[in-house]
């Protein structure tokens, strides 16, 4: 996989969930998971990303590439979202170009972190 995105599945997004309902972040898992996901892409949910304050939020993650934490997403942001780790999983440091992000990632980005190293 050129890229994994990371999905907060436990997220409330500040929104208090009634008995047997879902957490918003739940549903964006759910959004994305029943989405055609990119070749290259792989979804992982997560229990927490610890961006709590921010709504629900998805991180971004390849070997050798910069990393990005997205937050105040909804599920019917999944297409962009989709879109976007996409476009990450095609670049080899993972830099997308401001004019070709989609604009949730250019607007909603809650943090960038330096690529691992080997």
């Amino acid at each position: 996989m050129a890229a994994t995105l990371y999905v907060c599945a436990t997220c409330k997004a500040d929104q208090i969930v009634p008995d047997g309902g879902q957490p918003l972040g739940a549903q964006l898992r759910d959004a994305l998971l029943g989405a055609i996901c990119p070749d290259d892409v792989a979804i992982k949910p997560v229990e927490c990303l610890s961006a709590c304050a921010q709504g629900c939020a998805v991180a971004l993650h390849g070997h050798g590439k910069w990393g990005y934490v997205y937050g105040r997403l909804t599920p019917a942001d999944a297409p962009d979202i989709l879109a976007g780790a996409a476009a990450y999983a095609a670049t080899r440091d993972g830099i997308v170009p401001w004019r070709e992000r989609p604009v949730i990632f250019r607007k909603q980005s809650l943090a960038r972190i330096p690529p691992l190293e080997a």
